[in-house]
């Protein structure tokens, strides 16, 4: 049974203020931008646009907040609307959620900024005059747990550790690089970069799990320096290291010079490597904990692990398994029934570096359907041809090399090239790294190809369903 009653406080409370790396910053609560039909929220009467402040006289700093101190049976919510302060009270049950979306996940402070100088960094690797939020060097721990962001740890202060203990904020998603401190000091360019072996100890300390991550440099970090950082991260296996991602850098046509890509001989030797430390693994732990990602196999021209060495897919965002799961796909959509597919003719788009994988998964799907589909790969001249990933292809290259093909009834676009973004500044969804809306690529398509229709894909299921 819920209950609830709000009554208007007299006048306007004054905010509390805290301690922000040595800056006193306000706490305002956060804006309401919707509210699920049927949640303790929609029973309260919030509506958009109202301030959450506080919950059981905890201020919120952000939607972790609103999920850790609204866990309790007996919720006092403090409420700014229209300039006026009230005080709603609510009685929920174990299975009730306040069912709110806010419009920044942050509500205390800017996103909580990177103090490294990488070289590899892609945001130093922008190209000039786009969107704000394209430039934030963000490395904030909050959004690590909430977005599964990788983050180095560099920033935290005793605050951040106090929470951390309190919250139990796990899993965290935890960029290493190198276990040895003064090689991870110079990989950060930062003279005064925490020993993050002792971090993750800490953290296993408080029974966080974490997901680490090491980006490759060719002569920097890998070879000797890789298996060390591989050894001691996997000395921690579980505690709390539970996945290690090892991913190559990723560069773009701005990159000042300093770095470089993986050749195919050297993408084979990191691949050798990884192969023996999954076979130690999984004959000691069971699983194989090491995971190479999708381009270092693409580059090397070798095929991708089986499901079972993925250990569940724990990075798969990261790249790590993408070509699994799809070639996965393949087989249970498409075999061994063989089943007919009526589909639409069509055009897929994708990067280059995954274009031979989806070559062959179409091929199969040509052989099932009696329309035809054509795959076009889209080079990136707008970060430049050494940036291969769909995920970084720009609206205004996939208009200009569709716009002289015969394109069929669809146009299907990587889902991963709009954003789904976050925070101030950010494009809204559907919106490409160039700042085109999807629907602008559709009526710029139009213009040439009256009648085509422009969706996006994430998954082969999702390609078979909007075609089908």
């Amino acid at each position: 049974m819920i209950s609830h009653y709000a009554r208007i406080l007299p006048g306007s409370l004054p905010r509390l203020f805290f301690l922000e790396g040595g800056q006193v910053a306000r706490i305002p609560g956060g804006v309401i931008a919707r509210v699920e039909p049927c949640s303790l929220g929609e029973v309260a009467e919030l509506r958009p646009g109202d301030r959450l402040v506080a919950i059981n006289d905890h201020r919120l700093r952000d939607v972790i907040d609103v999920q850790f101190y609204g866990a309790d049976e007996e919720l006092a919510l403090l409420v700014e609307r229209d300039d006026e302060e009230m005080l709603i009270h609510i009685l929920r049950d174990y299975d009730d959620d306040l069912g709110l979306t806010f419009e920044n996940p942050t509500f205390d402070v800017d996103i909580r900024r990177c103090n490294n100088n990488c070289d590899f960094c892609f945001v130093k690797q922008n190209a000039r005059g786009m969107r704000r939020s394209l430039y934030v060097k963000d490395d904030d721990y909050r959004y690590s747990f909430l977005f599964g962001n990788f983050v180095t740890l560099s920033n935290l202060g005793q605050e951040d550790w106090e929470r951390l203990e309190e919250q139990r904020l796990s899993p965290l998603y935890v960029s290493v690089h190198a276990s040895d401190l003064d090689l991870r000091r110079r990989f950060l360019r930062r003279k005064t970069a925490p020993d993050v072996i002792e971090q993750l100890q800490r953290l296993a300390g408080l029974g966080i799990e974490v997901h680490t991550q090491i980006v490759l440099v060719p002569g920097l970090n890998d070879g000797g320096h890789l298996a060390e950082t591989v050894a001691r991260l996997s000395s921690l296996y579980q505690h709390p290291v539970v996945s290690i991602g090892i991913v190559p850098i990723g560069l773009t046509k701005y990159h000042p010079g300093r770095c470089r890509t993986y050749t195919v001989d050297e993408s084979q030797e990191v691949l050798d490597q990884v192969v023996i430390w999954q076979s130690a693994n999984r004959e000691q732990l069971g699983c194989s904990l090491v995971h190479a990602s999708d381009e270092w196999y693409l580059v090397a021209g070798r095929e991708v692990p089986a499901t079972r060495m993925y250990d569940g897919f724990p990075q798969v965002e990261n790249g790590v398994g993408m070509v699994r799961r799809l070639l996965d796909e393949a087989v249970d959509q498409m075999g061994p029934a063989k089943r007919a597919l009526n589909l639409k003719p069509a055009t897929l788009v994708c990067g280059t570096l995954i274009a031979p994988v989806w070559a062959e998964v179409v091929k199969q799907l040509n052989k099932l359907s009696a329309a035809r589909i054509q795959l076009i790969p889209v080079v990136n001249h707008f970060f430049g041809p050494v940036t291969t990933v769909s995920g970084l292809l720009t609206g205004q290259d996939v208009v200009a090399t569709l716009r002289e093909r015969a394109l069929g009834d669809m146009v299907l676009l990587p889902k991963a090239m709009f954003t789904g973004s976050y925070g101030a500044g950010a494009a809204p969804p559907g919106t490409t790294l160039d700042d085109m809306h999807l629907s602008q690529i559709n009526e710029q398509l139009e213009t040439v190809k009256p009648g085509v229709q422009v969706e996006t894909a994430g998954t082969l299921t999702d390609v078979i369903s909007i075609l089908g």
